[in-house]
């Protein structure tokens, strides 16, 4: 039943473009033969962004297409593995899997779906905007296997990142935006530290409770920290020390930098 009504909506919206060009195109043609008289009918042209804007707010996707697609890849014999990501103008949520035995699940834009790659117990995936119709607006969303270490690479050029790493053992994490905002959740674990930039776009890192990290922000004049004092330590300009009662967790370290944008810490 909830896949018969996920198909009426998908060639709902359709039939509802059809529609409406057909309709303006009747009033243009209209106004051409002088039927309408003093009636502007190039007046309703700008209802077409209207509508083309409420598509992308409401959809994701600005031309109706095949909507995003669910896919799932078992672990295997995996034991570590990176993901890059290339979004371009997408949105991308990543977090971590509650099911076990899968690498990774989650949903894709059309035509980009994971590209893997398995050398012995190592695996790469790729998910590479270049690969999604331009048109397509549908966001990446990835949940992570939770028990094995993660590479991380996410870049977007006018899009927003978010990373729920809360329950993940990450290697390292390297995230950028062209245009867009960074939202983190620290890891409970990281061999390295984690890189994070935005060059038009706030960076919000959240530390969980008992977790010992400590976030070291590359500060400008327009690029500013807000902290949460009750939760951070300052002992030097742009060190920043997540409060723990916790010394046998590891430290995560995580490197902040922006051009035009805050920093928030909480």
């Amino acid at each position: 039943m909830a896949q018969k009504e996920k198909r009426a909506k998908t060639t709902a919206f359709p039939m509802l473009w059809s529609i409406l060009i057909a309709g303006v195109g009747v009033v243009l043609l209209l106004n051409n033969f002088g039927i309408l008289g003093n009636f502007n009918a190039v007046a309703l042209l700008p209802l077409l962004l209207v509508v083309a804007g409420a598509q992308i707010l409401l959809r994701g996707d600005f031309i109706p297409n095949a909507d995003t697609r669910d896919f799932g890849i078992t672990r295997g014999s995996v034991e570590s593995a990176t993901l890059e990501i290339s979004s371009g103008a997408v949105d991308v949520d990543l977090l971590a899997l509650r099911r076990e035995g899968r690498l990774i699940a989650g949903q894709f834009a059309v035509n980009s779906r994971p590209q893997l790659d398995v050398r012995d117990t190592y695996a790469h995936l790729k998910l590479f905007r270049s690969k999604t119709p331009w048109w397509s607006y549908a966001d990446w969303k990835a949940a992570l296997a939770q028990d094995l270490p993660w590479q991380i690479l996410v870049t977007t050029h006018i899009g927003q990142a978010t990373l729920d790493l809360s329950q993940l053992i990450v290697h390292d994490v390297v995230v950028g935006t062209g245009i867009g905002d960074v939202r983190i959740i620290c890891p409970k674990e990281s061999f390295n530290p984690l890189f994070v930039r935005s060059t038009f776009g706030n960076i919000h890192i959240l530390t969980p409770l008992g977790y010992r990290v400590k976030v070291v922000v590359k500060q400008t004049r327009l690029f500013t920290v807000k902290y949460d004092p009750q939760r951070y330590d300052n002992p030097e300009k742009g060190v920043y020390i997540a409060r723990s009662d916790d010394d046998t967790m590891p430290v995560i370290e995580i490197q902040v930098s922006g051009t035009f944008g805050d920093a928030y810490l909480a």
